[in-house]
């Protein structure tokens, strides 16, 4: 989830997952800061859920969008591939393995293979780290952005964060990845219960949340969820397909 260099995808009313807020949005940011303490040791992971919003058993979407004559294609797959994950504090874990692609103009650009898993307790689905090949033209392959949780960097040891909470409410702030340095980006949910008609369709229910990251200090990333569906908007490519199990 490294489209743009902010990625796709709680207060203690979330559950035991959530407790308090911490790590400041910045100084121009006069609202709350963006929670980082998930209590991820009273989780149970699987790697599956039924979250409405992010859903991990298995479909493929689709999105499309012109961006100043650019045509972009977005491709994510909920494989069946589990990747384990070694985290202090809570051991093993096996995360789904949620791939994206991206072209430019029918030319891939970019291939990102996801860790996700759900809070069996709260339902809120954690995010956990994400491999990443970015192709450039001279034929060069780069990996920025790539991050595992529980595992050590230059900055110190990486931590899930949550890519969407079991309990959507309104203005809750909260860190969707935490690695210092490469992989910081955070949430804000800041709409529910919109209408959203794409391409695939007309929806219903859905919300909006705004992504930003300390990394980018003006980067400021815009993402609508449907339920039953995930992912329909997300910064002028929309969903143009959807295939579910």
């Amino acid at each position: 989830m490294n489209r743009h260099g902010l990625q796709r995808s709680l207060f203690a009313a979330f559950g035991a997952c959530v407790v308090l807020f911490a790590a400041g949005a910045g100084a121009k940011d006069r609202g709350p800061a963006f929670t980082t303490d998930f209590q991820i040791e009273r989780c149970t992971f699987s790697s599956r859920g039924d979250n409405p919003f992010f859903v991990l058993d298995g479909g493929r979407l689709v999105l499309e969008g012109d961006d100043d004559g650019d045509i972009e294609r977005v491709e994510i797959t909920v494989t069946n591939d589990l990747e384990r994950i070694e985290l202090p504090g809570a051991g093993t874990l096996f995360a789904r393995v949620v791939e994206e692609r991206e072209w430019v103009n029918g030319t891939l650009i970019e291939v990102s293979r996801n860790f996700f898993a759900t809070c069996e307790e709260t339902n809120d689905v954690f995010y956990f780290g994400e491999e990443v090949d970015i192709y450039h033209d001279d034929g060069t392959v780069t990996h920025d952005g790539a991050w595992r949780a529980g595992e050590p960097d230059a900055n110190g040891v990486a931590e899930p964060g949550i890519i969407m909470p079991g309990r959507f409410l309104l203005g809750a702030r909260y860190f969707q990845e935490i690695a210092e340095g490469t992989a910081m980006d955070r949430a804000e949910n800041a709409e529910m219960g919109l209408d959203v008609t794409t391409p695939a369709g007309e929806f219903h229910d859905c919300v909006k949340v705004v992504e930003t990251t300390p990394l980018e200090p003006k980067a400021v990333s815009v993402k609508l969820y449907c339920p039953g569906i995930g992912l329909v908007y997300d910064d002028g490519v929309e969903l143009v397909e959807y295939h579910r199990q």
